[in-house]
């Protein structure tokens, strides 16, 4: 699949989400899951489709893009990272935005969770479109990424049943990196940011 034909998909699919989601009239509804089957046609072969119409049918709500958070933190000069067990490579800590929780607290926990560390959210360093970066593969829904800058306030390097290995890298020398999750050119542009003059945003 071309990358305009993920597009035009990922469109279809925004369109009959928003259509179920606002529309009353029966028949509308029936043309909006017929838009939502054509999206789930166009992205794989004929034998998934049922599973995947079922997968797009449980994105309920206005269509909104997906906010993956990821903590950068760092122990002399070194850039904390966590090998996942799903694919065996290395990325930043983090993971879905949970609902309930701060885009903070999200990080906060995901370090904790992934690292055994506790760690205070201290600055937002960027907030990349995935679309626009290197991560691969595409997703079927659009994400956003946040990257924060998380300080070390206590615990210890713990891995989990997720992360079973936790350690600090030299940025010069990372491990082979999960780039659905992160990329060098992130992580590089996380510490570019990390040592220009400290402008902090606000979050939360």
């Amino acid at each position: 699949m071309t990358e305009a034909q993920l597009d035009w998909a990922r469109r279809l699919q925004g369109i009959a989400q928003n259509g179920l989601h606002f529309s009353t009239d029966p028949y509308d509804r029936i043309r909006f899951e017929q838009v939502l089957r054509i999206a789930a046609e166009m992205l794989v072969e004929p034998a998934g489709v049922p599973a995947l119409v079922e997968d797009l049918a449980l994105e309920t709500g206005y269509a909104t893009p997906k906010v993956d958070t990821r903590a950068v933190v760092l122990r002399e000069g070194q850039v904390l990272l966590v090998r996942e067990a799903t694919d065996g490579l290395w990325t930043l800590p983090g993971g879905w935005a949970d609902p309930g929780e701060s885009p903070s607290q999200n990080c906060v926990r995901e370090v904790r969770e992934e690292a055994g560390l506790e760690v205070r959210a201290v600055r937002l360093l960027a907030l990349f479109d995935r679309e626009l970066h290197d991560n691969e593969p595409k997703f079927l829904f659009h994400v956003y990424k946040l990257f924060m800058h998380c300080e070390i306030v206590g615990g210890e390097l713990t891995p989990s049943d997720e992360t079973p290995e936790v350690g600090f890298f030299p940025p010069e020398a990372l491990p082979p990196l999960s780039k659905s999750r992160v990329t060098e050119k992130q992580i590089a542009r996380c510490l570019e940011l990390l040592a220009s003059a400290p402008v902090s945003t606000d979050f939360d």
